[in-house]
């Protein structure tokens, strides 16, 4: 009889988020019975930091499994909880130590919370090689890491014929992310208000709740003449409305500073868009500027301009930049393949036998 893995996922607040990170984890749960696996969400409550850390004994009390894999973001409200146990601790990280979207001293808190809990942990989990090399720099040793990519590929259901997203201009943009400042949502606005009105159509998919006080100033922004029915705002959707968006658009403009990895844009280019963003984060190893798409360097908002330009008025160039990111896509791992690496490396941390108890 095959041997079921038994997985207790710790993280922070609803597990269905709209996020790349926690998108990964639904991802991974809902495949986990194909690679002979269950994994069960035990969720910190949502509260202002550091409160979530006041329950990490009941946390811990609820995760019994094989393996307990520790989520980024909850990884500093566990950390003075954690202790030699006979349950190993798998990190799953999907930002650096001390995350990417605080302020300078709760990132430096955090960060000495989260190193600690990453060096009682077994494994580390990275969403990214870049990643990866990053705890390295910190002293976190390559052999306890493995690389366990996002998967590419985003299935577009049926039954949905295609959309107009251009909305009577020469080009549809298409961005998809939550509406926090290191997305570079109003860069792309003031680039887009840039172009001649009737060249291209911008669609912004995502939380626009996420930061309230950054929300506001796109709001702001998006009410000025400048930019009057050239934006359409579609808020949070579902992974399969984002599919059909990738399947219509004819460009895919995410200028984010910091992303780890940023699945969005594997997406896309699994879809056969061309990428425009800055040349940051993980975006240069996903997609070489003139190849799969243009890059600008971070806060040029001209250059950006002039990229949405090009490749908005140039059906040729979108095409080709369309047929070499397809292509490089396809080298990536789908999610079935990112899971079968996943529960591989919690194998490794969890051999058979291994009882449960509090870690």
């Amino acid at each position: 009889m095959t041997r079921i893995l038994t997985v207790s996922l710790v993280t922070l607040g609803d597990p269905g988020r709209l996020t790349g990170g926690y998108r990964y984890h639904r991802r991974m749960a809902e495949l986990a019975p194909s690679c002979d696996a269950r994994v069960d969400f035990v969720s910190f409550p949502d509260r202002p930091f550091p409160l979530p850390a006041l329950s990490g004994p009941a946390m811990l009390g609820r995760a019994r499994a094989e393996v307990l894999v520790l989520d980024s973001i909850a990884a500093a409200f566990l950390s003075p909880w954690l202790r030699d146990g006979r349950v190993p601790v798998v990190g799953s990280l999907h930002q650096p130590p001390g995350g990417i979207d605080h302020g300078p001293a709760r990132r430096a808190l955090q960060a000495r919370l989260d190193r600690r809990a990453w060096r009682r942990a077994r494994l580390l989990i990275v969403a990214s090689q870049a990643l990866g090399d990053e705890l390295a720099a910190q002293g976190f040793p390559a052999e306890r890491t493995r690389v366990v990519a996002p998967g590419r590929d985003l299935p577009v259901p049926a039954g949905h014929p295609p959309a107009d997203l251009r909305r009577g201009r020469r080009a549809s943009l298409l961005c998809v992310g939550n509406w926090v400042e290191r997305k570079g949502i109003l860069e792309l606005l003031e680039a887009v208000a840039g172009l001649p009105d009737e060249l291209a159509t911008l669609h912004l998919a995502g939380d626009d709740r996420a930061d309230p006080r950054y929300g506001a100033r796109v709001r702001a922004r998006l009410a000025l003449p400048d930019l009057a029915g050239r934006v359409v705002v579609h808020g949070p959707v579902p992974a399969e409305r984002v599919a059909l968006l990738y399947r219509d658009a004819d460009v895919f403009a995410l200028p984010s500073l910091r992303e780890p990895f940023g699945t969005v844009w594997g997406e896309a280019m699994a879809a056969g868009l061309p990428l425009v963003g800055w040349r940051a984060g993980n975006l240069p190893h996903l997609a070489d500027d003139g190849r799969e798409g243009l890059l600008a360097d971070p806060g040029d908002v001209a250059g950006l301009s002039r990229a949405l330009r090009r490749l908005a008025a140039d059906e040729a160039l979108r095409g080709r930049l369309a047929a070499a990111a397809a292509r490089r896509a396809a080298a990536r791992p789908t999610w079935a393949q990112s899971a079968e690496r996943f529960f591989a490396a919690l194998r490794e941390a969890a051999p058979a036998g291994q009882g449960s108890g509090p870690a």
